[in-house]
């Protein structure tokens, strides 16, 4: 007889998935606990195994397309012959969109404040191509705002000539006709034209949110709307880790300043445990976490993921190196677990290798700080009365103000700097 195959649930967090690939096509036979399809989820893609065995007679949802969670993926049959004609999937089937404003669901991993409403999203569309618009090049230049007195002006719109190239002789440099001798004609720039362009003005593509995507979107929405971020910056000397740096990479270990950073601030959590901590919204109660684990923010193809460093403070430099590139590589490919991922207890992004100079990052709910930090400059600095050309790096904590004061928050970026700035105290 037949029966159905639903989209698992493959993480706590997860609500859907999008196929990534099926590794059966429709009329193979499938054996329970061969590998039937991978799934892109919110945070990896993940390989589903079938559970029974049976024949794949019919797939419902095609590689890319996205499903929720026991929505009918497959239909099967347990014999090669059977008819699946009239066979309703049982499962849960899509929601057919409508014209209202999409509310937002809450994830497990951040709970909203019990007394605050569900957040929805604008009902904002975008405006439809120009379609009678008719592409033209300008053919004057912008009207000459000269002096000059109206038998110049007739005289040069007569002969071409371009009455902002001619100095005026007369009172308070007003244009006479005498004048229009020394003009330069009046030709329009054409700077490279470029041809005729084909797409109508207000052209464009709308594409879907990977699982990934939805997730970041209504996280960081949340985030951003119910969480009081207070701002804290802080420019350091970065000459000294430089130079660490670099003396390194001559004796052949490859250290980057991400690497050195993740210990300078596993160091600082040590010392400021109230920044190593949560808000736990529904209960209203501030979470200290007894362990500290770092999460650093990695771009992947579909968004943004947050591998852990799991006991930060209790690695060396080498070490953090060595783990940090192992869990980056992965989540490139989506092939963390989701204990790699989920939980974590402060957060670090860094953008320094775009050559930004910085920037505000959003909070990871349920942490209490993120850390921005930007990139490397050389620029003038004020040593012993001089002005020299010295390296800077500026970073910025994001707190919760709920939980992190702003005095707090300062310690803590001030300890940070005392290691970046001293970084043989992060070497031993």
């Amino acid at each position: 007889m037949p029966f159905t195959v639903t989209m698992p649930k493959l993480s706590p967090t997860m609500e859907e998935g999008t196929i990534a690939k099926w590794h059966k096509k429709e009329g193979d036979q499938v054996h329970a606990g061969d590998l039937l399809v991978e799934v892109a989820t919110d945070k990896a893609t993940i390989e589903y195994n079938a559970l029974d065995g049976g024949y794949l007679r019919k797939i419902l949802v095609r590689e890319g397309k996205g499903a929720v969670v026991n929505q009918p993926i497959a239909i099967f049959t347990e014999k090669a012959a059977e008819s699946i004609e009239g066979y309703v999937p049982e499962g849960i089937l899509p929601a057919m969109p409508t014209k209202e404003k999409t509310e937002i669901l809450t994830q497990g991993e951040m709970q909203r404040p019990m007394s605050a409403p569900a957040m929805q999203t604008p009902g904002f569309a975008p405006e439809s191509p120009l379609t009678h618009y008719e592409f033209a090049f300008p053919t004057k230049e912008a009207e000459s705002r000269s002096r000059a007195s109206p038998l110049a002006k007739k005289l040069a719109k007569e002969k071409g000539i371009d009455l902002t190239t001619v100095k005026g002789t007369g009172p308070q440099g007003r244009i006479s006709s005498r004048d229009l001798d020394l003009g330069l004609p009046d030709l329009p720039a054409t700077f490279g034209r470029r041809g005729v362009p084909a797409v109508l003005p207000g052209t464009y593509e709308e594409i879907a949110l990977s699982p990934m995507r939805k997730v970041i979107a209504e996280r960081l929405s949340q985030a951003k709307t119910f969480i009081p971020h207070i701002y804290v910056r802080q420019q350091v000397d970065a000459e000294f880790l430089a130079g660490a740096r670099k003396q390194l990479k001559a004796g052949g270990l490859k250290v980057t300043v991400n690497d050195f950073i993740i210990r300078a601030c596993a160091l600082a959590l040590r010392e400021h445990p109230y920044v190593n901590s949560g808000f736990h919204a529904a209960h209203q109660s501030i979470l200290l976490f007894k362990t500290i684990d770092i999460s650093v923010a990695v771009t992947v193809e579909t968004g943004l993921i947050t591998p852990i460093l799991r006991h930060a403070d209790y690695k060396n430099l080498g070490e953090i190196s060595t783990e940090i590139k192992e869990l980056a590589a992965r989540a490139k490919v989506g092939k963390l677990q989701p204990e790699e991922y989920k939980g974590g207890s402060f957060t670090i992004s860094n953008l320094g290798m775009f050559g930004v100079s910085d920037f505000c990052a959003i909070i990871n709910p349920p942490q209490s700080c993120i850390l921005a930090v930007g990139g490397i400059e050389e620029v003038p600095c004020v040593k012993e009365g001089q002005v020299v050309v010295g390296k800077r790096m500026n970073l910025v904590l994001s707190a919760d103000h709920r939980v992190v004061d702003g005095a707090e928050a300062a310690k803590f970026l001030k300890t940070v700097q005392k290691y970046i700035e001293n970084p043989a105290l992060l070497l031993i």
